[in-house]
């Protein structure tokens, strides 16, 4: 029997559990996997470009369980009413080929590119550090926030983004939340005098960030 966990099911467990509490536990799943790396069969994941974005299958597996997941990433989405990134995986047996795990992954996709950042992050950063720079204020960027601070006690932010509009959501949800937050005029201003410097961006031209 294939196990079935649907958008309702995810929106239900995250507010449940919390996005800070999965996220900061998902930092050691996700470490422990990659203490594991040379376990995996790994395939260079499968893309498919056109100028209106990306369409991408992952595939990877172990000696026990085969997984993909399909994502996209459409940076021009939001602008026509559609979300950036829209996901979805399945998990398979890999000793009789059978699917018995098929999720959503859009917001699991959010939850892991957050958590493996405050995981690199903690095994990087000085000990000390208190500050981080956000170098673009998307959806990403408020769970990159909470990710640090649930992995790292981060919760000083610098942010920049070439859209004031994402500036002033990203404070208008954070604030609330007990983040100290300075929004900058530029990618230079948020990184001075950062511990942290992190980009959230979904451009897909060739960019310079920071100098």
């Amino acid at each position: 029997m294939t196990a079935f966990v649907g958008v309702g099911d995810m929106v239900e467990w995250i507010s449940r559990r919390g996005a800070e509490t999965i996220m900061t536990e998902m930092a050691d799943t996700i470490e422990a996997d990659f203490r594991r790396w040379e376990s995996f069969d790994k395939s260079e994941r499968v893309a498919n470009h056109t100028p209106f974005g990306v369409i991408e299958l992952m595939p990877i597996s172990d000696p026990d369980v085969y997984a993909f997941k399909y994502v996209n990433g459409h940076p021009f989405n939001p602008g026509r009413g559609y979300q950036t990134v829209t996901a979805f995986g399945v998990l398979a047996d890999v000793h009789n080929g059978y699917p018995v795990f098929l999720a959503e992954m859009t917001m699991l996709t959010a939850l892991r590119t957050a958590a493996t950042s405050a995981m690199v992050a903690r095994r990087l950063a000085r000990a000390d550090s208190s500050t981080m720079a956000m170098i673009g204020a998307g959806s990403q960027a408020e769970f990159q926030a909470l990710a640090f601070r649930g992995v790292l006690g981060v919760s000083r932010l610098r942010i920049y983004d070439v859209d004031p509009a994402a500036s002033a959501k990203f404070v208008r949800n954070l604030a609330p939340r007990g983040f100290d937050i300075t929004v900058c005029a530029s990618a230079s201003e948020a990184a001075a005098g950062a511990d942290i410097v992190t980009t959230c961006t979904a451009d897909k031209a060739v960019a310079q960030v920071l100098t």
